[in-house]
């Protein structure tokens, strides 16, 4: 019988399964299937105040898929309060096999040249996985998190499946919905022909905040949600995509991340 792989792996995804492990060191693989699902819908996506200010400020250098394998790796890491991650080896290994074929995607928050926060999951036509995400900066995730949704919103998607729910990814706008109804929502999400590079290519430059565990720095947790009050807008999401995610392909370059976090929020603002 030939080995589990990423195309297994995909059809598992499209049937509503996911993979978890008991520990780093331990080899074994589970497929889970909660009777709960935790998902953030994408027209009532929250940002708070605070973070609505942080992501227009652009702390961050924001890109996508130009350190996929570092980003997982830091989710996998052992933190403070957290001595033990779900992401073994072979799940790892199954990831970057995922990235290879453009299935699986990273969002990550630079600072100063150095990867502080960012996550990653799995894409399938109208469907994203988000898998796990960590932060060594306060709201380094969290702005990933926006700029990830937004580039949702941009290329079609329909569904932002976060697995569990928590008291944390509560204050998104996440959701806790039963198994049948996540199923069936699954899909539709799977019946759309959504572009996650719609913006842009790999390498992306896009500034803005992180999607990470909780307010401060330190630790990864499995992917939750984020609302926008910022404000509504007249102008199309068209012109939006144009203005927020277009300028992709120029990563680094500081006139590339200017207003990058504004055009992301008001993306999420003209979906709601």
């Amino acid at each position: 019988m030939s080995a589990f792989d990423a195309r297994d792996l995909l059809d598992c995804y499209a049937r509503g399964v996911f993979p978890m492990a008991d520990a780093r060191e331990d080899a074994r693989v589970f497929l889970i299937d909660p009777e709960r699902r935790g998902v953030i819908p994408l027209d009532r996506f929250h940002v708070s105040r605070r973070l609505a200010r942080t992501v227009r400020g652009d702390p961050f250098d924001v890109r996508f898929d130009t350190a996929f394998h570092q980003v997982v790796l830091e989710c996998a890491a052992s933190g403070p309060g957290r001595m033990e991650t779900w992401i073994n080896r072979p799940i790892e290994t199954l990831y970057l096999q995922l990235h290879a074929t453009g299935r699986a995607h990273s969002v990550e928050c630079w600072q100063d040249g150095e990867l502080v926060g960012g996550l990653y999951g799995v894409s399938l036509r109208g469907a994203f996985f988000g898998e796990s995400m960590f932060s060594r900066r306060r709201d380094a995730s969290k702005v990933a998190l926006v700029h990830l949704v937004a580039r949702l919103i941009a290329g079609g998607f329909v569904l932002l499946d976060a697995q569990f729910m928590t008291d944390h990814l509560s204050q998104f706008g996440a959701e806790e919905i039963g198994r049948a109804t996540y199923h069936r929502r699954l899909a539709k999400a799977l019946e759309a022909d959504a572009d996650f590079y719609v913006g842009g290519t790999a390498g992306v430059s896009a500034g803005g905040a992180a999607l990470g565990s909780g307010a401060g720095g330190g630790g990864a947790t499995i992917l939750g949600g984020v609302t926008d009050l910022a404000g509504g807008s007249s102008s199309s999401l068209g012109s939006a995509v144009s203005g927020a995610m277009a300028a992709g392909g120029r990563a680094g370059s500081a006139a590339a991340t200017a207003g990058a976090g504004a055009a992301a929020l008001q993306l999420i603002t003209q979906a709601s």
